[in-house]
């Protein structure tokens, strides 16, 4: 009879497990937040003002003589790709070291894969947890750029979901990456230095994509970031956009997310159960 009870009590384990494995890494990743939330909260706030007030009243001044971009101030046209361009950088950030330190340093996913948590809850719990700090981040930004009245109180408000898809698309693709890699011998630093810098300034960040060398507009139609650039400024002051063009942007941005998932949720597998 006792070992009919054990039995049903794994069987229930399994059950919860099945439905919110995950989230046992959101509760492990958020209580590790509070050793760094003052560092976060103090850049969390002050980069929001400073990089709009540096963009806005120094390089913003100079653009805006010649009437700003696209018909509307410069701090306008690229307050929204910096928001985006900040979700890249923090998404990117959360997914190199600490996906890579829960492998191999701190064995976070190896201990949870003595529990009934299985490795695709794991690298969806993880993004999960990366969107915890996003969020905050973008809270942020969101509440900046409307005290500096920056285009419709609306738009700004759905700047948020649209970091959200992109914060996604971005951390699975550098997770899928850095799950690979077995040792640490700097090339980590690269996902940095030669994909998030280089996107961030050929992505139409701070001058429309189009004002490019030909050659060089098919990085920012591959890049994540201007498609959520592109979105962002529709959001939030009503730049151009067409419903089909929209429809790609969305559709990108789900399907980077999607495959990039499906690839890391392969690699988790891979080495927690060779």
């Amino acid at each position: 009879m006792s070992t009919g009870v054990i039995d049903s009590g794994l069987s229930a384990d399994h059950r919860v497990s099945a439905r919110w494995g995950w989230w046992s890494l959101v509760e492990h990743r958020a209580k590790l937040i509070r050793y760094y939330y003052p560092t976060m909260l103090i850049t969390g706030i002050g980069s929001p003002f400073l990089y709009l007030l540096g963009l806005g009243y120094g390089l913003g001044v100079l653009v805006d003589q010649g009437r700003g971009i696209e018909g509307v101030p410069y701090l306008t046209f690229v307050a929204p790709a910096l928001v985006m361009a900040t979700v890249m950088q923090v998404s990117a950030q959360e997914n190199t070291f600490g996906v890579f330190g829960g492998f191999k340093w701190s064995n976070t996913f190896t201990a949870m894969r003595l529990t009934p948590v299985t490795p695709g809850q794991m690298a969806v719990g993880y993004q999960a947890s990366v969107l915890v700090r996003v969020s905050i981040m973008l809270g942020f930004y969101l509440v900046a750029l409307l005290i500096f009245g920056i285009g419709r109180p609306l738009g700004v408000l759905l700047l948020f979901p649209i970091g959200i898809l992109l914060s996604i698309a971005v951390g699975f693709a550098v997770m899928a990456w850095v799950a690979t890699q077995k040792d640490d011998r700097g090339q980590l630093s690269f996902v940095e230095r030669f994909v998030i810098v280089p996107l961030t300034l050929f992505s139409g960040t701070y001058f429309p994509l189009d004002t490019l060398p030909g050659y060089l507009q098919p990085i920012g139609w591959i890049s994540p970031l201007w498609h959520a650039a592109e979105l962002g400024r529709a959001a939030l002051y009503g730049a151009p956009l067409s419903a089909v063009m929209a429809a790609v942007h969305v559709g990108f941005l789900v399907l980077v997310a999607l495959v990039a998932a499906a690839l890391s949720t392969r690699t988790f597998r891979r080495r927690l159960d060779s």
